[in-house]
């Protein structure tokens, strides 16, 4: 299954906030992840500068984005996670090339 890596940053004054949502994400957003094709989803962050580095497998990434995109439940969470990023997460995603696996 194709992996995706990207980036995004959360503002540093937020990130105890930012962990805290991400240790109680909602039941409806995990749901809606899954049926949107995201697999293995992580998330990473570097403290130093609320650097936010993501993982997934999806067949079709675009795609999945998109289906999540019309989802009520992802418009709530977006809302949210916009005051501690300084705007929407998911429009800020910056897709990194996989240059190498083993």
């Amino acid at each position: 299954m194709p992996r995706v890596c990207f980036t995004f940053n959360v503002g540093v004054e937020h990130l105890d906030a930012y962990k805290e949502a991400h240790r109680n994400v909602w039941p409806e957003m995990r749901e809606a992840l899954s049926a949107a094709g995201w697999s293995d989803y992580s998330l990473f962050l570097r403290e130093s500068d609320g650097l936010v580095v993501g993982y997934l497998e999806s067949d079709d990434f675009e795609a999945a984005q998109q289906r999540m995109s019309a989802t009520d439940v992802n418009a709530r969470w977006q809302q949210e996670m916009s005051k501690l990023a300084g705007g929407r997460p998911d429009d800020s995603f910056v897709v990194l090339e996989e240059v190498f696996h083993l």
